[in-house]
């Protein structure tokens, strides 16, 4: 296990000036600044809402006041990695919905694209604009020593929790300025005008102005409403929900007090299945009738693009090195985690025979739902997964448990270790590509946990990133 701060009894360098900080605050200083905190975060609203057979309840999210640091180096490496990667994403998508040509070399096995849930057909032949079918990726990043920054999976469709980035951020310094003063920090607040710049790059080819930018939400129970209101807030553009847009002769309008306006980009929040009630889910309420005709006739662009989601896909994060080096002749920068593919006969075999070894995933699982820790698991949960494995091998992938990097949470005034992941946000347009210095750390509260999804119980973090 890789303490991010103390390595080999020596306060690691990013971390000098923050540990001895910390070490030296008072007790009654770090509970007033603990209320503090939860205070700002009551004043500003930052909540996820939970939703479930017992539970339908909006929640403050847990944050810890300890930030994560990364040195300039370390960053340079993580951007690297993450640029790399989010081009070859791309690259994958405009391939596998066109010439499938990562498919006729035998890279990936077919069925794992066609029969994949994600895969859009009616996505076959059509070019999103500029080829890029997912502008905003989140990758989930873990540490396990001092060099090594492996990926653990891709979010291609609406990857959330960047608002929780940039009021981290806030709090932080609104908390402690002498820190900021004192040490060179990079800024992150710069997000939100990135993403506006990358989307109108993906203007559609029949914007001849301005390109008109809507967040398209699925309403205020959705788990990420409060990073829906607050992007459309700091990027200046308007948060609709379904019923606040409608299609006429194949253009997209936003319905206004001063009559209806023409929309060219929809950065949408909500899944696939419930964009477009003529063309997915005929029941849904929560999309436009008639925008996928718009999108095909060049008169609206959708980001991310229907059928994104299969890069997202576990199955497919398993051939990433393959991807990269398939479109981009490169080895990867970041590399992935050991994965076995349980749809192997000689994979699946190993998984079922050492299931209190592994962590099993679904494959199109996410929010630390539909996984097992095996370490953790009782003999009839390791069962009950054993026959979902051999009912269905195709639907789950098996990985080590992984002892994640630490960095210490104030628990009860005490520095205390906890495990943590990394989920920087980047964003990829028309010959451009932006990456904030700074990224959300998910922090597991619990001691000795690995599950740091706040819908699992976990928390935020601070996450700096040092200039030179």
């Amino acid at each position: 296990m890789f303490n991010e701060v103390i390595n080999k009894s020596n306060i690691r360098m990013p971390y000098n000036k923050v540990f001895n900080w910390a070490e030296a605050l008072p007790k009654n200083i770090i509970l007033k600044k603990q209320i503090q905190a939860e205070n700002l975060f009551k004043k500003i609203g930052v909540t996820f809402s939970v939703y479930n057979n017992y539970d339908v309840s909006e929640r403050l999210i847990p944050f810890d006041m300890f930030p994560r640091i990364l040195s300039s180096m370390e960053w340079m490496k993580i951007e690297k990695g993450i640029k790399q990667r989010s081009i070859a994403i791309n690259a994958f998508l405009n391939d596998v919905y066109h010439r499938a040509e990562i498919i006729k070399a035998k890279v990936i096995p077919d069925k794992l694209i066609y029969n994949n849930p994600a895969y859009d057909i009616r996505m076959v032949g059509f070019n999103v604009p500029k080829n890029i079918y997912s502008p905003i990726i989140g990758t989930d990043i873990i540490r396990t020593n001092e060099i090594n920054f492996n990926v653990l999976e891709d979010n291609c469709r609406t990857p959330s929790g960047v608002s929780y980035m940039i009021e981290n951020r806030e709090i932080m310094m609104r908390m402690f300025p002498e820190l900021f003063e004192s040490l060179n920090i990079e800024a992150v607040d710069s997000y939100p005008s990135h993403l506006v710049d990358i989307l109108k790059s993906l203007a559609p080819k029949k914007c001849k102005s301005d390109p008109k930018i809507v967040i398209l939400t699925p309403g205020h129970l959705n788990s990420a409403y409060y990073e829906h209101s607050f992007l459309a807030d700091l990027m200046g553009v308007e948060l609709v929900q379904g019923s606040d847009l409608f299609v006429n002769n194949n253009i997209t309008y936003m319905k206004t007090t001063e009559g209806p306006k023409k929309i060219d980009i929809i950065y949408r929040r909500i899944d696939d299945e419930y964009l477009d009630p003529l063309y997915y889910k005929n029941d849904s309420l929560l999309g436009v009738p008639g925008v996928i005709d718009s999108y095909k006739t060049e008169n609206v662009n959708i980001c991310s693009a229907p059928g994104a989601g299969l890069a997202d896909d576990k199955a497919i994060y398993t051939f990433m090195p393959d991807i990269i080096k398939f479109y981009l002749g490169e080895e990867p920068i970041l590399k992935n985690i050991k994965t076995w593919r349980c749809y192997d006969k000689k994979e699946f075999k190993y998984v079922i025979n050492n299931l209190e070894k592994l962590v099993i995933k679904e494959v199109h699982g996410s929010g630390g739902y539909g996984m097992l820790i095996g370490s953790k698991a009782s003999k009839k949960e390791l069962n009950i997964f054993k026959n979902k494995i051999k009912k269905a091998p195709d639907n789950f992938i098996a990985q080590p448990i992984l002892e994640l990097s630490t960095v210490p949470i104030f628990d009860k005034a005490s520095l205390s270790e906890r495990h943590v992941d990394l989920r920087p946000f980047s964003l990829i347009g028309h010959k451009k590509f932006k990456l904030v210095n700074g990224a959300l750390t998910r922090v597991a509260l619990k001691k000795n946990s690995l599950i740091v999804n706040s819908s699992q119980g976990g928390g935020v973090k601070d996450t700096w990133v040092l200039a030179d």
